[in-house]
């Protein structure tokens, strides 16, 4: 399941296998191969994964339902727009409990 998470997840940012293996140090073989579920990430290497693509582990595992933004077309500045947007909306829904 963390191999189909993370396919999904890397095509919906609309970055390469081998992109996202150059922002983690790692060849585009070794992203395959989690992708393929070959090979899993070290504990620290998913949590950075995690958090790189914003979200939880347990959406990135499989355990919770993922509603995502078709981002394909968007640079990553405007993605990082998105998400402090999305961050800001959540502590003003926070701060008004």
């Amino acid at each position: 399941m963390f191999g189909e998470r993370l396919r999904e997840f890397r095509i919906l940012r609309g970055i390469s296998q081998e992109e996202l293996g150059k922002r983690f140090g790692v060849s585009k073989q070794t992203v395959s191969n989690w992708e393929n579920e070959n090979a899993t990430p070290s504990l620290d290497m998913f949590q950075n994964l995690v958090d790189f693509f914003h979200t939880t582990p347990n959406r990135m595992l499989g355990y919770e339902s993922y509603v995502g933004l078709d981002v394909t077309d968007l640079t990553e500045k405007e993605i990082q727009h998105i998400v402090m947007l999305i961050d800001d909306l959540k502590a003003h829904h926070k701060a008004a409990e």
